[in-house]
């Protein structure tokens, strides 16, 4: 099962998640091991799920539409957005400090 790591506000979470699992679907759903993952709208409008991969991006699919529009040139910089990752190896992001609001 893919280990994901969230830095945060000088602290780090782990835990595990089954294969193909959307970070911010868990948390609204309360199976997600993480009550400290930011998020809003889950559907890649508002931006509030916004992270910096730390590791783990040579995994990820290519961003969407949705993640261009959004983050536009953050991208380059690892940003990407929670709300539209699917979670299919270990990944080590962080939220807050690290990542622009």
């Amino acid at each position: 099962m893919p280990k994901v790591v969230i830095r945060k506000d000088g602290q780090c979470h782990e835990g595990e998640v089954r294969p193909n699992t959307n970070l911010v679907v868990r948390a609204g759903i309360k199976q997600f091991p993480f009550p400290h993952l930011d998020y809003g709208c889950g559907m890649g409008k508002c931006s509030k799920c916004m992270c910096k991969v730390l590791r783990g991006a040579e995994h990820l699919a290519e961003p969407n539409w949705k993640e261009k529009k959004q983050l536009g040139d953050q991208l380059d910089a690892g940003f990407r957005l929670a709300c539209q990752l699917w979670i299919h190896h270990d990944i080590e992001i962080s939220q807050g400090e690290s990542a622009p609001t």
